[in-house]
């Protein structure tokens, strides 16, 4: 029969547990929990059976895996490996601990926590601003910036917005250093000092507010005059890249035409040595036939001098042209020959006969004329000298 027909006497079948259906009371709850818990353990609680030690062994190895399980999983959790362009920030509790090299590291589940940074990573932004130079123009100047993470705890704890923190100072430092420059440093003379020295102030910056940051390169990839005077400074351009092209000519005809002038000026020193050594040693030369000569004088001056009459004779006769003459003995024939017609400066001639001479015979009775004239004359002079003696008697 059910409890809830006719004659059930309205009985659950929960009845028999407790007449009370409220809540549970709360110590009642508690002692309960703890006579569970002392059974589990192998405590001295009340109600065990016959079998409780059964159930205590089983409740052990429970707990034991339950640990394990626990004690695998925070392994796993904490376990972690550092690539080798990266570092990682270690926080305890909130707060900075330390910062991990790369390779395998062990970190407290739910106490430590960690912040993986590359610091190999290069980043790069743009800049463009107008600044006034040093002699109050206005230049456009257009950079590229390269940086990268140097400190992984400055970067994350030192400052609130480092990124922005580098975009303000690289705006700081071009600002001064333009204010430094003319606009032809800028523009065309000394571009890349200016673009270290943005690199160098920009660091400083970084370095004063510990952002963590490194600056790589800066390059300023554009610079131009305001727009009104553009023309004219690209002349100004055109005009240093032809004085540098001029410059590099005249450098390379330097050093092509100066080496050979100084082996040229070489070989004429060498040429001067050597002729010195050949006239000295002539001279020396010289010198010792002379005093060779001056005892053979000594001895015999006569044999002597006319020996080197001899030679000298032989030598000036030896590189001059010559006429011979066949003149026979006791002939008074004077003879005239265009010797310079006849001989001319470095020129070697057969001897020739005088007989064989153009004009010789001509020349022959002109001599014999002039001879027979000249005795004519001698003959008037005795004439006129023997009058004179006699009226001096």
């Amino acid at each position: 029969m059910a409890w809830n027909e006719p004659g059930g006497d309205d009985k659950d079948p929960w009845s028999d547990k407790g007449k009370d259906q409220g809540p549970p009371d709360l110590d009642e709850v508690v002692k309960n929990l703890q006579k569970k818990m002392g059974g589990l353990f192998g405590g001295k609680g009340g109600g065990r059976t016959p079998g409780g030690k059964g159930a205590a062994g089983s409740g052990k190895l429970v707990i034991a895996l339950v640990i394990i399980v626990i004690l695998v999983l925070l392994g796993i959790k904490g376990f972690y490996i550092v690539q080798p362009a990266e570092r990682a920030v270690v926080q305890r509790l909130g707060a900075f601990h330390s910062v991990t090299t790369p390779g395998p590291h062990f970190l407290i589940p739910l106490i430590d926590t960690k912040t993986i940074i590359n610091v190999d990573q290069v980043n790069k932004f743009g800049h463009r601003a107008q600044m006034l130079t040093k002699d109050e123009n206005i230049v456009d100047v257009t950079l590229t910036v390269q940086f990268r993470i140097q400190d992984a705890a400055n970067f994350l704890f030192q400052d609130a917005d480092p990124v922005k923190t580098i975009y303000s100072a690289v705006e700081s430092a071009l600002r001064e250093v333009t204010g430094k420059s003319t606009l032809d440093e800028i523009i065309t003379q000394n571009r890349s000092a200016v673009a270290a020295m943005v690199k160098q102030n920009t660091q400083e910056l970084l370095n004063t507010y510990k952002t963590g940051l490194v600056v790589t390169n800066v390059n300023i990839q554009d610079a131009n005059p305001p727009e009104e005077v553009k023309e004219a400074f690209d002349d100004a351009t055109r005009a240093m890249a032809d004085k540098e092209r001029v410059q590099n000519q005249a450098d390379a005809y330097a050093n092509d035409i100066v080496p050979r002038a100084r082996g040229a000026a070489a070989r004429q020193v060498e040429d001067a040595k050597a002729y010195a050594f050949k006239v000295v040693s002539e001279a020396q030369g010289e010198t010792k036939r002379f005093l060779a000569l001056l005892g053979e004088y000594q001895k015999a001056p006569e044999v002597t001098r006319e020996r080197l009459y001899l030679d000298t004779m032989q030598q000036v006769l030896a590189d001059t042209g010559k006429v011979l003459l066949d003149v026979k003995e006791g002939s008074n024939t004077l003879t005239y020959l265009p010797l310079d017609k006849l001989v001319q400066p470095g020129s070697t001639r057969t001897p020739v006969p005088a007989a064989q001479l153009p004009g010789y015979e001509s020349l022959e009775a002109e001599s014999a004329s002039r001879k027979l004239k000249d005795a004519r004359d001698r003959r008037q002079e005795v004439q006129r000298d023997r009058e004179r003696a006699r009226r001096n008697r």
